[in-house]
């Protein structure tokens, strides 16, 4: 976002569309102060398109300083939990933000709402309607045809009255009959054309319980809620442009304590990723994930847990922008946030995916050699970490070949008869090979080269690189999830085709690995670079002592950009 010039309130430059209105409204005087809110129905879990949106519109608020409301738009009882509640709020932490005052509900103002229904009623503005959903749908008309006016919009103030205190009361059953905008049946926008204002429902609130069995259509709280809130930006994603008109229709029809104004941009939308709470539901009910956080989640409770942190995914956010039209994000755009944040700040560890026993044979068994590493290499106030160098070490397979035809810038790591130096350790030559009898090698006795930790070598040896390592007696076992995409397709969920149809096979693999002995201690939650494997966190819910479960959060480098 760019900064304000305070001073001269000019709208600058490089800020997007959003920021323009705003500097240009406090400049004019518009508004005093900014006042923004950010809305979600408790229905489902947060995804990395709510996160963008939480990202604009607090970060906006901060940007003015102004205040942001956390509200629930919680007007459909029958699809929302508490639970959704607890973990938006969670969600909404984590990322950073601090909402202003209390939580807010729409369930707060139920009965300013229902007073308002009232007004409208006596202004000829609403009336009762008893058709059936399917005969509303088709008197309202189409975009060819105007609406159709029924009896019931013909009805006296009074009637009204009367027959929507029976759906108060709970004389009328579900679907029986709804509260409805009088506006405009030959209205070009279809929202306009006399929307619903109150459905029945005979279902539990979360917040008030059983005390109404009717409840207020979003479109009628939604500006409602920004007026009582004092909401001057209220902004919203390009579905709800169309829906504009009202917003403002209502506005201007109620007697409200302040007149908000409603701003649209375009969500953001992710190839390899589908956000519909619907389909993310399908996944966890068809048991594809194992839960709404699991790691392949594009869920905000997802990317936390695979460690994502709040840095990578604000920076996402700035990184896409604001824009006024739809499109696609490359989610390699994430990946790199995250790719470019964990470099400069998670500390360094050493993991063992696929173990190859070395034997240090001109060391004693039961000697254990303490060595120095750097948290981080560009991090001195980090501090350090302690390796235990033993008689027994464990070094990845794939870091080992007998073919001693390979060039040393093909293959710079260990060869049979050659030198490699171990990670912040000795330099090893390759001295015999050892195997079982179906020819697979178990084995590699190596020797050290002395004074070589931290030092160059004696000349005539010549190590051909680098190699990662972990102590066979001291190294701990750990559980090693390896996540890649959840979808093989850049649009899963376009065209005719199942969007299940594009789930990737190869989302998960789970190894047993080894892993430096301190990282058992590693706090739930708290991210490495695991040397020349990629960034791992230890797992919020499963890490233990006991248990070491490590996610992997991003690999070193975009494999993808090969695949496609």
């Amino acid at each position: 976002m760019s900064t304000t010039d305070t001073s001269s309130n000019k709208p600058s430059k490089s800020g997007n569309f959003l920021e323009q209105i705003i500097e240009k409204d406090l400049k004019e005087g518009v508004v005093q102060s900014v006042q923004t809110r950010f809305p979600p129905e408790p229905n489902g879990y947060l995804h990395i398109g709510h996160a963008t949106s939480i990202c604009l519109n607090f970060g906006l608020a901060e940007q003015f300083n102004g205040q942001c409301n956390l509200r629930f738009d919680d007007t459909n009882p029958e699809k929302e939990e508490q639970v959704y509640v607890d973990a938006i709020q969670e969600d909404v932490r984590w990322l950073g933000f601090k909402w202003s005052g209390e939580v807010r509900y729409a369930s707060s103002y139920f009965d300013q709402f229902y007073q308002w229904a009232l007004y409208l009623i006596k202004e000829g503005k609403a009336y009762v309607d008893h058709q059936d959903a399917e005969s509303m749908a088709k008197n309202r008309g189409d975009f060819n045809t105007p609406g159709v006016e029924t009896e019931c919009r013909k009805r006296s103030v009074e009637e009204n009255l009367a027959e929507f205190e029976k759906m108060r009361a709970g004389e009328y059953e579900e679907g029986q009959c709804s509260l409805r905008a009088r506006i405009d049946l030959q209205h070009s926008n279809m929202n306009m054309r006399d929307p619903i204002l109150y459905r029945i429902r005979k279902v539990p609130h979360h917040q008030t319980g059983d005390k109404w069995c009717i409840y207020p259509s979003y479109d009628f709280a939604h500006g409602q809620e920004d007026a009582i809130e004092g909401v001057t930006h209220s902004i919203c994603t390009l579905e709800f442009q169309d829906h504009r008109p009202l917003y403002e229709w209502f506005i201007e029809n109620l007697p409200v304590p302040s007149r908000p104004r409603q701003y649209e941009f375009a969500r953001t939308n992710l190839n390899y990723t589908v956000t519909s709470k619907r389909k993310l539901k399908r996944l966890v009910d068809e048991g594809i994930v194992q839960s709404w956080d699991d790691p392949r989640m594009p869920t905000v409770s997802g990317m936390r847990r695979r460690g994502y942190t709040p840095a990578s995914i604000r920076k996402f956010s700035e990184m896409v922008g604001v824009s006024r039209s739809d499109g696609i994000a490359d989610v390699s755009m994430l990946e790199h946030a995250i790719r470019d944040d964990l470099n400069n700040n998670a500390a360094r560890a050493m993991a063992v995916m696929n173990p190859l026993k070395v034997v240090i044979t001109n060391l004693p068994e039961g000697e254990v050699q303490e060595m120095a590493a750097a948290a981080h290499p560009n991090k001195p106030e980090l501090g350090e970490r302690t390796l235990p160098f033993t008689r027994e070490l464990y070094i990845d397979r794939s870091d080992f070949t007998e073919d001693t035809t390979l060039s040393r810038k093909k293959f710079k790591r260990l060869v049979s008869g050659e030198y490699v130096r171990l990670r912040s350790a000795y330099v090893i030559k390759s001295d015999e090979v050892i195997k079982d009898e179906q020819g697979k090698i178990t084995e590699i006795h190596c020797s050290y080269v002395p004074d070589t930790v931290g030092e160059n070598p004696p000349e005539g040896i010549r190590p051909r690189g680098v190699i990662h390592w972990v102590s066979a007696t001291h190294g701990k076992q750990a559980e090693i999830r390896k996540y890649d995409r959840l979808f093989n397709h850049p649009a899963p969920d376009k065209g005719d085709e199942d969007f299940m149809t594009h789930v990737n096979p190869a989302s998960l693999e789970v190894v047993t690995g080894w892993v430096e002995p301190s990282l058992v201690d590693a706090e739930p939650e708290q991210g490495f670079q695991f040397e020349r494997e990629g960034y791992f966190v230890a797992d919020r819910r499963e890490h233990s002592a006991t248990k070491p479960v490590f996610n992997m959060t991003i690999g070193l480098k975009d494999t993808w950009a090969n695949k496609v």
